[in-house]
């Protein structure tokens, strides 16, 4: 389903090269659940975002369901991160003049779902979370863990092949 073939990510910063990856190889099977374990600055992170198309790397291939990703253009990355990934970010991302509802709606409104099917996909993912009663409220009204549940139900709301958590042990 996803194999990393010898990814390597350098960061150009102030004029000096920064090896975040360095020939990372990894196969992943489809409905398995892997854990990346590692000292805080190792790439764990930037692996994420290489994987969810976040960030590209510099060196080596990222293959999808047996294409690679060498000859990817915007739109190929746009539609694989909408259909195929669920993001649940380490600060959550919520934005905060916006609704619970609407937060959780945004990753739909990306995947060109309707209006009336984003609400109902919506509210089905808060549900699921627990948060059906909150879904007027503002991420500032929230606690912690609620806004964590916010951004799962919004990582969920898609039904993507692919979930990525950077630092989940938190929201558990």
């Amino acid at each position: 389903m996803l194999k990393l073939d010898n990814i390597v990510k350098v960061y150009k910063t102030g004029g000096e090269d920064v090896t975040a990856l360095r020939g990372v190889s990894l196969s992943f099977r489809e409905n398995e659940f892997v854990a990346i374990l590692g000292h805080s600055g190792c790439g764990k992170t930037t692996l994420l975002n290489i994987v969810g198309g976040l960030d590209q790397y510099t060196s080596g291939d990222l293959i999808i369901n047996g294409r690679s990703t060498k000859e990817f253009r915007d739109g190929d990355w746009d539609a694989y991160r909408n259909h195929s990934i669920g993001f649940v970010f380490q600060s959550y991302n919520l934005i905060p003049h916006q609704s619970v509802l609407a937060n959780v709606e945004l990753a739909l409104t990306l995947s060109g779902v309707s209006k009336g099917e984003r609400r109902r996909r919506a509210e089905e993912a808060l549900k699921k979370v627990g948060l059906a009663d909150q879904i007027k409220k503002r991420p500032n009204q929230l606690s912690g863990g609620q806004m964590q549940r916010v951004a799962i139900a919004r990582a969920l709301v898609n039904d993507p092949d692919i979930l990525l958590a950077d630092e989940p042990t938190g929201y558990i």
